[in-house]
């Protein structure tokens, strides 16, 4: 644990949401003041399962709330902000692109343009996505390769990379842009993502549903390496301003080998198995996604250090805790 934290005053957007909560946890455990932007009050969030809500300080509001952001970053004397608000959940996205845009885009240049008039503000770390990329055939995906998003969460992730690039490079403002793969890990509460969905109903003794044909490649990085992701780019904001990062861990699996060995390790071999939903392809899937790491390795020393079968090790006793509460 270094010092680096201790006493800093941090705003994070998104820190009730399930790696906003971590990423809290390891500030707050290092000694950060920490502010949290709150929109909804929602019952339970990840910052109470993960037992942090006690220890930060909550500004309510909207992150499109343009106003509210600059009075909050500079009566509280913010030094770094964390941007993670998003709307994070591709179905509604797909079904509700207006608010997913409002949330995600504008939400995203409301809150650089308040960072950009506070000068107390020294370093901003925007959470994008690999799902800015859109389709490529080039593995593992690169940060040269250029941004092909199409669909609504996907192109709000990409407005959300460039709008920070774009302040960067015209404005000065030290902001570094991460793009990771799949995040799972503790504290994640959205049973509609595979993994959490997965480990809950082996856990139940329940047929996991796979709602694909199982095929696609994904990269699935463990919560905790992304965090110290975030912090390596904040705590090296000279040398990483105005970049974007990959996330990656050099490590893609199938999906139905996901939940394979998710259920081999949660001990359910042979008494639970796969419930796969489709024979076929679904129209406009992507068949391999994965990330190079390469670059945040060059730039900060880091790279994924915990392997996806002790992550997911890791989640199952999180979950299985969570289950007898």
């Amino acid at each position: 644990m270094s010092e680096f934290w201790r006493n800093r005053r941090v705003f994070v957007t998104g820190g009730t949401g399930f790696v906003g909560a971590n990423l809290v946890k390891r500030l707050v455990d290092e000694g950060a003041a920490v502010t949290c932007l709150r929109r909804d009050e929602i019952v339970p969030d990840s910052l109470s399962a993960l037992g942090v809500g006690g220890r930060v300080s909550f500004v309510s509001g909207s992150v499109e709330d343009g106003e509210l952001l600059q009075r909050s970053l500079n009566e509280l004397e913010i030094d770094s902000v964390f941007h993670l608000a998003a709307q994070a959940i591709v179905g509604p996205a797909n079904r509700s692109p207006i608010s997913t845009f409002e949330t995600n885009i504008r939400g995203t240049y409301m809150l650089l343009e308040a960072c950009r008039q506070i000068p107390c503000v020294t370093r901003v770390v925007v959470a994008s996505s690999d799902k800015a990329y859109g389709t490529h055939s080039d593995l593992p995906y690169n940060e040269t390769l250029p941004l092909n998003a199409v669909f609504p969460y996907d192109v709000s992730k990409a407005c959300t990379d460039m709008l920070s690039r774009s302040y960067a490079v015209t404005y000065g403002l030290p902001v570094a842009v991460s793009r990771s793969a799949n995040i799972y890990g503790p504290g994640d509460l959205n049973l509609s993502r595979i993994i959490p969905g997965t480990i809950l109903s082996v856990l139940r003794g329940e047929d996991p549903i796979v709602r694909s044909d199982g095929t696609p490649v994904r990269e699935f990085v463990y919560v905790d390496d992304v965090v110290e992701g975030y912090l390596k780019l904040a705590e090296n904001i000279s040398e990483t301003k105005g970049e974007a990062f990959n996330f990656g861990t050099n490590e893609p699996v199938r999906i139905i080998d996901l939940v394979e060995l998710v259920i081999e390790k949660c001990g359910k071999t042979g008494e639970v198995k796969p419930n796969v939903l489709l024979q076929t392809k679904i129209a406009n899937e992507i068949d391999a996604q994965y990330l190079s790491g390469k670059k945040m390795n060059e730039f900060t020393g880091w790279k994924a250090a915990v392997p996806l079968d002790e992550g997911l090790a890791r989640s199952i006793e999180w979950y299985a805790k969570l289950e007898k509460r």
